[in-house]
C-alpha cells in the first residue's frame, strides 16, 4: 500500500487497531488502499484515511444510500432539507450521481470511541434512508448492489 504523506501512514497505523477493535470480523482491511469496509445492516461503511496538507490526515467514513436515483430537483431538496437536521454527517452525490452519507474526523486527535461513533452514524444512516429514497426515486440499495455483482 502506498501512502501519500508520513501523516497520513502515521495516522492509518493508529487507526486500524481502533477499526479492527471495534469491529472485529466485520472489518475487511483494504490491501490497496489506506481504508477500511465494515459491513453493518444492509449497507458497507468504507473508512478512508486521507491526507490532509502534510501534516495530518482525515479519517473519512462513506456509506452509499443509492445507487443510480432519479436526480430529480424533489430528491435533492430532500438531501438539502434532511442535511439540515443532521448531527453527524451529510448527504451527497458522487461524480456517478451516486446518493451517499459521509462524516469525516480530524485523524490526529481521534480516538476508538471517536471513529466507532462515526461509523455508526453513518452506518445507520444509510441504512435508515436507502429503501425510502430507492422506493421514492428508484436505484439501487448497497445491499441490492453487491447482490447484482459487477
Amino acid at each position: 500500500m502506498e501512502f501519500k504523506t508520513q501523516a497520513q501512514e502515521e495516522i492509518y497505523k493508529r487507526v486500524r487497531p481502533h477499526v479492527e477493535q471495534v469491529f472485529g470480523e466485520m472489518v475487511d482491511v483494504r490491501a490497496d488502499a489506506p481504508a477500511f469496509v465494515v459491513k453493518m445492516g444492509s449497507t458497507l461503511a468504507q473508512i478512508l484515511v486521507i491526507p490532509w496538507g502534510e501534516d495530518d490526515a482525515v479519517v473519512c467514513v462513506r456509506a452509499y444510500v443509492a445507487y443510480g436515483p432519479d436526480l430529480a430537483p424533489d430528491l435533492l431538496h430532500f438531501l438539502l432539507r434532511e442535511n439540515a437536521g443532521m448531527r453527524f454527517g451529510a448527504f451527497g452525490i458522487d461524480d456517478d450521481g451516486d446518493v451517499f452519507f459521509e462524516h469525516s474526523i480530524v485523524g490526529s486527535t481521534c480516538d476508538k470511541e471517536e471513529i466507532k461513533s462515526s461509523a455508526l452514524a453513518v452506518a445507520t444512516t444509510a441504512d435508515r434512508y436507502d429503501e425510502q429514497i430507492v422506493e421514492r426515486w428508484g436505484g439501487l440499495r448497497q445491499e441490492d448492489r453487491l447482490r447484482q455483482g459487477p
